[in-house]
């Protein structure tokens, strides 16, 4: 948010967000069962954690995603990576295995049990999953070394009073 947005208005943002009195939750699997329970409206999560709800309870289960039309920060697309360490004690086997990762056999295995979107064409969406080009995001493109001042966001967080 500071990247695209600046300081300022991410500023204003979060202190919208504190002024709606969020509560604080362990983690994603604990923000969807508090919104299917009716205990909050909504909850900002990663989108595979209410696809594993709807896989072990059905359609039934209240909750759904929204994704956020137009782009900016709340359209996010978070990247997973792999690499290989120099360090690696068995680098022929990381690389067996990164190619594995990377295979269709593999992207299968993410898309079906875990709900994350492949990497590579080829791999079939379950049902329940939109296809991202049926989302309405627009591709904004932040290089990682722009995500470098972290101390940056945890000072204006502090300042905020959000963490201590």
């Amino acid at each position: 948010m500071r990247v695209l947005w600046g300081e300022d208005k991410t500023r204003q943002w979060l202190e919208g967000v504190q002024a709606n009195g969020p509560l604080v939750f362990a983690g994603n699997t604990q923000v969807v069962d508090a919104v299917g329970a009716g205990e909050i409206d909504a909850g900002f999560v990663n989108h595979y954690y209410l696809y594993r709800f709807l896989a072990e309870q059905g359609e039934s289960f209240p909750a759904r995603n929204y994704f956020l039309p137009g782009g900016g920060p709340g359209s996010l697309i978070l990247v997973s990576g792999v690499g290989i360490l120099k360090s690696a004690d068995h680098p022929d086997n990381a690389q067996r295995f990164v190619e594995f990762l990377l295979s269709a056999e593999g992207q299968q295995y993410f898309a079906d049990e875990t709900f994350e979107y492949p990497v590579i064409d080829g791999v079939t969406l379950p049902d329940m999953l939109p296809p991202l080009a049926e989302l309405d995001a627009q591709a904004v493109h932040v290089p990682l070394s722009d995500l470098a001042d972290v101390a940056g966001t945890q000072d204006l967080l502090i300042d905020l009073g959000i963490i201590e």
